[in-house]
């Protein structure tokens, strides 16, 4: 692995291990690392969030590691050091850290975190360092080694797109591009790369149709007050594909002003936002969890929009519809998000296999209870940011046969599944290339 021999060798280092150990081995107890990043001091909060997204990305290869160099498992605040810490020296992804830096600043952190264990895990991992090429080519024979996925995942997206499966999880542990969707109301996409460039950021633009011209990705991310505008509200930041829910939606101009518009699960509110940047529509923005409906709020009062709000569960409109049906519906389905591991690469090892099936009742009851909602002539666009079938084109395909025939189609603009490849990139400026998005699945079905 590369490294840059001048990295710190600083207690700082030790005490990044020991916060995303922390992280790791509260992933394994079921914990979100969103959740837990937010306790983490926040001056340590951008070196723990590398770290422990690395590990994580990485955790299958550790586990099995781990395994082979120690068959007896560890205690788990011993276990998440130990597999935290060969996750970093795992080939591959390069870290601006020497080796020798990672194994003593890891010894270093396991005499604070768990003293007597601080001579195995100077064994182990120096161990790892002497017999590695051995040892990795017998981790990378396993399945949970060679994918870092779950078996249960693996096998299902193995299921679900036999030709690609290989691909879609490789593609899971890749960095994500860090993707900008610029404010239609208050400037281009074109013109903001300009401005990029102007203060030495290098940016492309997606020239996709299907993102209408302001979806910019970054050369190199950056936190967001460092982006000219944001706290303006000129630019949000928003992955290509999810960029596409809102202009699905309001499409080529058929919403008119005014209309009704249902966003039944909005948090954390970038489509709430997009579809009101696009056009003068009253909106209401619906979720469950108020908590994450106070984010929703947060973003519309950046973007100076505005939107009515409300928590409550989208399968009893009862407690919260006034009679008056939506001209539309963007229903962004609750679902494994599947799609969107690499950037939330905790999911993976969240989920368990019956969630799946849980989930796609969960959005098979909002869709019967929201379609009633929906005017004659209406849309209702169903999105989930998932590759699993059951959870895209299964659901729609159920949901389409259990409806009376001749009351619903499913419009030709609908691009159902797509994937985090080379096949479904968006297209980026002349010589610059393709650039993966995020698994995402859309239906746009019109009630008839």
């Amino acid at each position: 692995m590369a490294a840059v021999d001048s990295a710190p060798s600083s207690p700082a280092l030790a005490r990044l291990l020991d916060h995303s150990a922390d992280a790791v081995q509260a992933v394994r107890g079921g914990r979100s690392l969103t959740d837990l990043l937010t306790q983490v001091p926040a001056e340590m909060r951008p070196g723990v969030q590398a770290l422990s997204f690395h590990a994580l990305r990485w955790l299958g290869s550790a586990t099995e590691l781990r395994q082979r160099l120690a068959p007896k498992t560890p205690p788990p605040k011993v276990d998440a050091l130990l597999v935290t810490a060969l996750a970093l020296l795992w080939p591959g992804e390069a870290l601006p850290y020497a080796e020798h830096t990672l194994v003593d600043q890891a010894v270093a952190c396991a005499r604070h975190r768990a003293p007597a264990a601080a001579g195995f895990i100077n064994a182990v991992l120096r161990r790892f360092l002497r017999e590695r090429e051995a040892l990795v080519e017998a981790v990378r024979r396993t399945p949970l080694g060679d994918y870092n996925h779950p078996l249960w995942w693996i096998d299902r997206v193995k299921h679900d797109w036999p030709a690609d499966w290989q691909p879609l999880l490789q593609a899971a542990n890749q960095r994500p591009p860090m993707t900008l969707r610029v404010n239609a109301r208050r400037g281009s996409g074109a013109d903001y790369v300009a401005r990029l460039a102007y203060q030495g950021r290098a940016a492309t633009l997606l020239e996709d149709p299907a993102l209408g011209g302001q979806a910019v990705v970054l050369a190199q991310p950056c936190p967001v007050p460092q982006l000219p505008g944001f706290a303006e509200g000129e630019v949000s930041v928003q992955d290509a594909a999810a960029q596409r829910a809102a202009l699905l939606l309001v499409g080529d101009g058929w919403l008119k002003p005014g209309a009704r518009v249902l966003d039944a699960c909005a948090a954390p509110g970038g489509k709430t936002a997009h579809l009101l940047e696009l056009a003068d529509l009253d909106v209401l923005a619906l979720d469950s969890d108020p908590v994450r409906l106070a984010r929703v709020q947060e973003t519309l009062r950046r973007l100076r929009l505005a939107a009515r709000v409300a928590a409550a569960d989208a399968r009893q409109p009862q407690a919260w519809w006034d009679g008056r049906t939506f001209d539309a519906i963007l229903l962004d389905a609750p679902c494994t998000a599947s799609g969107i591991v690499r950037r939330h690469p905790d999911v993976r090892w969240l989920r368990r296999a019956d969630d799946v099936g849980a989930l796609a009742r969960i959005q098979a009851e909002i869709l019967g209870a929201l379609w009633p909602l929906l005017a004659p002539g209406g849309r209702l666009l169903y999105a989930t940011c998932s590759i699993f079938k059951a959870e895209g084109q299964g659901q729609i395909d159920a949901f389409l046969q259990r409806l009376p025939a001749g009351t619903a189609r499913l419009r030709p603009e609908s691009p159902g599944h797509l994937l985090p490849s080379r096949d479904n990139a968006a297209t980026g400026a002349p010589g610059r290339g393709p650039h993966l998005q995020d698994g995402f699945f859309y239906a746009l079905i019109e009630k008839t």
